[in-house]
């Protein structure tokens, strides 16, 4: 009978294994490169040839968000009532170059649009020129942190605006870019969209969703070793396609005003009240983004109609909640991540004395 590997020899096991597939990975790439190059220098490019590329580089929710009405009418009318006619404005995350479009519309003289992302640059490009509107939009195959004035762009913007935001609100790295472009990029007196942004949440119960990323035994055997390749925070759910049941009311988890620096790395405890007993498997998440002019994006669980998910912030193990009695939990937010951790769970049953008042 074999030993049980250390956890340490079993996790460096794992990383050179991790790094052998990576490798492989890397290879697959450079043979569907090589492909494409040769079709190039044949003047063979096909469907076939880009669909090859995209599938390495392009997430397929760049279609979904494209046909979300909800977000693209809420972008467009913030941008309709905000945008200075004659302004200079710089996108951040040009995709298919759809808000960008819409500023010009909006009355912008000069609009900048970085996509660090080469093949959905071009794609932009493209779209650009054939609604004719190449002498307002500029689009720079970068990332905004890699802009200087001066160089790709010749004064501060008078705008910024940006939608790079997951089911977390943060996932895509929203904090960084907005944080860095009002330092560097946007004029003084200049204006950010969107202004500002809330996560909600509330205590859930859903075994099917906890599911999606841990497991521990299957057909009898114990294959719980598949959790230390678990995604690590927050990952997206559409709850309201699983069984779930809430466990509390919602409440606000963070807050996020992007007319000043925030931080990188936020720490809060948050206490949530059950109002239903059962086991907490995670707090569910999701954003109010605020556009500015009254124009306010909501990811709700009851909204199906987004194309973005719920955030599900899976705790460390599940936790038995009574009715009643508070929970806190550590929400923290490191940049790109979401976590959530109980630290502690009232055993007590809440006082049912009154305090006399005035």
């Amino acid at each position: 009978m074999s030993r049980p590997l250390s956890a340490t020899t079993s996790y460096e096991r794992l990383a050179a294994a991790g790094v052998r597939a990576q490798l492989a990975r890397i290879e697959e790439l450079v043979t569907s490169t090589r492909a494409a190059v040769d079709a190039i220098a044949s003047g063979t490019v096909d469907q076939s040839t880009l669909g090859a590329l995209a599938a390495n580089v392009i997430p397929r929710w760049h279609f979904s968000m494209l046909n979300d009405r909800e977000r693209n009418d809420a972008y467009a009318t913030a941008l309709e009532r905000q945008v200075v006619p004659g302004s200079h404005v710089l996108d951040i995350g040009s995709g298919s170059g759809l808000l960008a479009l819409a500023a010009a519309r909006a009355g912008a003289g000069r609009v900048t649009t970085c996509e660090a992302n080469p093949l959905l640059a071009e794609v932009a490009r493209q779209i650009i020129d054939t609604q004719g509107l190449t002498d307002r939009i500029t689009v720079l195959a970068t990332h905004s942190s890699a802009i200087e004035i001066g160089r790709e762009i010749a004064t501060p913007a008078d705008m910024v605006i940006s939608e790079i935001v997951d089911c977390g609100l943060v996932g895509e790295g929203i904090l960084p870019s907005i944080r860095h472009a009002r330092r560097e990029l946007l004029a003084p007196d200049g204006t950010i969209l969107p202004q500002g942004a809330k996560l909600y949440g509330q205590l859930m119960e859903s075994s099917a969703v906890q599911r999606l990323n841990h497991v521990e035994v299957a057909c009898g055997f114990d294959v719980s070793l598949m959790n230390a390749l678990a995604t690590h925070g927050h990952f997206p759910t559409r709850l309201a396609t699983w069984p779930h049941c809430a466990l509390s009311a919602p409440v606000e988890l963070l807050s996020f005003d992007f007319t000043r620096d925030v931080p990188e790395q936020q720490n809060r405890s948050v206490s949530f009240e059950p109002t239903t007993s059962g086991t907490a498997h995670a707090v569910v998440a999701w954003f109010e983004l605020d556009l500015g002019a009254g124009v306010v994006l909501r990811t709700t669980p009851d909204n199906t109609a987004t194309h973005w998910m719920q955030a599900f912030l899976p705790f460390p193990a599940p936790v038995e909640v009574a009715a009643g009695r508070s929970i806190e939990v550590e929400l923290r937010c490191v940049s790109t991540r979401l976590s959530a951790t109980p630290t502690r769970v009232c055993t007590e049953a809440p006082s049912t004395t009154q305090e006399a008042t005035r």
